[in-house]
């Protein structure tokens, strides 16, 4: 859901219920042939200083997804309630989040020592983002975002989150085959967008890469991270109308998601 990190494509496509007006539902219009646009942004990125390696290895042989467009062109727009919401989604993981703090318990006390963020706000994102870690999408990133780059509905804001996926290449995060995610770009274990990756995104174990695909502490610290900047404040409550719960919306701006999960970490800090 972000476009740093909305829902995530899975869950999405289960939750969403009434469709897009028809303004928003306007037919594709890329216009011209699809290798001179990426020739053109082969050069652009090079210019910005992205290797040769990273443009190689991350768009050779890259084509359109048509598949992108028609989920791109059918988002639909979400309606549930609170109550609808939150009792979907947070009972069914309820358990396997408990179970999870105290399995990452030391990792996540040393990410609110330095965040300030409390593992269970991040442990309510996670399982809420992708069902911990179970289902984070299967697109392939680059390809996605280059096709929403090349048409023109979101044009420049999808060039840069394909330049930012490149530099993720580029510093050596992640390699281009590992890049899978939802059909709109977002990538790991909580949903960042390339461009949130390239803000926010920490090496916790430190074995020198920033990796929110395969592990966990850099997933978690990372969100918490995200948070962070966006001031968190350490120790305060989260119910809305806080700043925390501001904060929060900033993750994923809609109120019921935000309640969701301020509503799931209490869960989880229950007796």
């Amino acid at each position: 859901m972000t476009v740093r990190s909305p829902l995530s494509a899975a869950l999405l496509a289960s939750l969403l219920l009434a469709p897009l007006s028809a303004a928003h539902a306007a037919a594709a219009c890329g216009t011209g042939n699809f290798d001179t646009w990426l020739t053109d942004f082969r050069r652009d990125a090079a210019a910005q200083g992205i290797s040769q390696h990273a443009l190689d290895s991350g768009l050779g042989g890259v084509t359109p997804d048509q598949s992108v467009l028609s989920r791109d062109r059918g988002q639909k727009v979400f309606q549930q309630s609170f109550e609808e919401f939150s009792g979907r989604m947070v009972p069914p993981r309820l358990t396997r989040g408990r179970n999870l703090m105290k399995q990452y318990g030391s990792v996540l006390s040393r990410i609110e020592q330095r965040y300030g963020v409390p593992g269970s706000v991040l442990v309510a994102i996670w399982g809420l983002e992708t069902d911990f870690g179970v289902n984070t999408g299967k697109f392939q990133t680059i390809r996605a975002i280059a096709t929403l780059a090349y048409d023109c509905r979101r044009a420049e804001m999808f060039r840069g989150e394909l330049m930012d996926a490149l530099r993720i290449v580029d510093r050596g995060d992640l390699a281009p085959a590992e890049m899978r995610g939802a059909w709109a770009g977002e990538i790991g274990q909580t949903q960042f967008m390339p461009s949130s990756w390239i803000k926010y995104a920490v090496d916790f174990d430190d074995n020198g890469r920033r990796d929110l695909i395969h592990s966990t502490p850099d997933v978690l610290a990372s969100t918490a991270n995200y948070l962070s900047s966006y001031g968190w404040k350490r120790g305060q409550p989260w119910d809305p109308g806080t700043d925390n719960f501001a904060v929060i919306q900033q993750w994923n701006k809609s109120t019921v998601y935000a309640r969701t999960v301020g509503y799931f970490a209490t869960q989880l800090e229950a007796p």
